[in-house]
This record gives C-alpha cells, sequence and structure tokens, in this order.
C-alpha cells in the first residue's frame, strides 16, 4: 500500500493524539466545574429528571480521571485499526465522526450555558479541525465511507457507548459494589 492509497499515521494515529489533548481539558475541568455550575444549571432547567444531576454530582475526580482512562482504551484501539487498515477500518471511520459530532456537542453546551463548558476551549481550535482534516485525508485516500445519515447516527451512538462503558467501568473500579 502507497501513502497515496493510505490515510497515514497523522490523519489515524492523530485521532489519539488529539482526543488526548482534548480530555485533558477535560479531566482539568470538569469536576470542578460541576460542582460549582451544578445548582445553577439545576436552577435553570428545571424540567431536567433529577436523576440526571444525581449522576452528575456523584462523579468525582478520580471517578472521571479513571473514565477518561478507560476511553484512552477504546479510542487508542479506534485509532490503530485505522492505522493498521490504511484509515478504511469501519469502526475507526466511526470514532472519528464521532469525535468531531461530540466537538460540535460541546459548542452546543457552551452556547445553552452561555459560557464555557469543560472541553469547549479545545473543540473548535482541536477537535472540529482534525476531524475536518483526517476526513479530507480519507477522501484524498480514497478510503472514506460516504458520510449518509445513518453514518451520522452511527457516529453519535458510537460516542455515547463508549461513554457510558468509560464511566460504567470507572465507577466499578473506583466505588466496587454499587
Amino acid at each position: 500500500m502507497t501513502d497515496e492509497t493510505t490515510a497515514g499515521a497523522a490523519a489515524t494515529l492523530g485521532l489519539f493524539a488529539a482526543w488526548a489533548l482534548h480530555d485533558t481539558e477535560e479531566v482539568l475541568t470538569a469536576p470542578g466545574w460541576v460542582r460549582t455550575r451544578l445548582p445553577e444549571l439545576r436552577e435553570r432547567w428545571p424540567d431536567v429528571p433529577e436523576r440526571v444531576w444525581r449522576v452528575m454530582e456523584g462523579v468525582d475526580e478520580r471517578e472521571f480521571a479513571v473514565a477518561v482512562g478507560v476511553m484512552a482504551g477504546i479510542v487508542g484501539a479506534g485509532a490503530v485499526a485505522g492505522w493498521a487498515s490504511g484509515g478504511r477500518s469501519a469502526t475507526y471511520q466511526a470514532m472519528l465522526n464521532g469525535f468531531g459530532l461530540h466537538g460540535l456537542l460541546h459548542l452546543g453546551q457552551a452556547a445553552a450555558v452561555r459560557g464555557y463548558t469543560p472541553g469547549v476551549a479545545t473543540s473548535p481550535t482541536l477537535v472540529v479541525p482534525f476531524t475536518l482534516w483526517a476526513r479530507r485525508r480519507l477522501r484524498r485516500a480514497g478510503v472514506l465511507r460516504p458520510t449518509r445519515g445513518r453514518d451520522v447516527v452511527a457516529g453519535v451512538a458510537w460516542a455515547a457507548a463508549a461513554t457510558v462503558v468509560s464511566h460504567g467501568v470507572a465507577r466499578r473500579i473506583v466505588r466496587p459494589g454499587s
């Protein structure tokens, strides 16, 4: 396989590097941000089920860091699958799409709260630009799968499922028996 027929390491393994930089911002800011902003969020959106707020306030720094570590394994495996396949891996492409869409979600969250939310600083500066660049690289290599509505759903579903799994595993590690 020549470089013209593959996406290359920067576009594939770069997913993990971009994710790691982005999640560093989240690890440094999310637990404290939630702790200080939760009362205001509850007041602003009273129709959100109380269970959601309890879950948010129940995640401490240690559990969040472990969840990020679990996610590192998931994203790392996807990036390696992308690299090994020259960017052709459906899993890698779904993760790449999910990563970019997750960046847009951060921007939407910041707009909704009219201010900073964890992850929003690196979303327009790293997450979205990297995703667009990597997709262009995949397209030039001729390996980008056509994007259909179901691909967007798959990307969002991947990101949501990976988040749920990461936090579930972290909770079991940090709080055995809960």
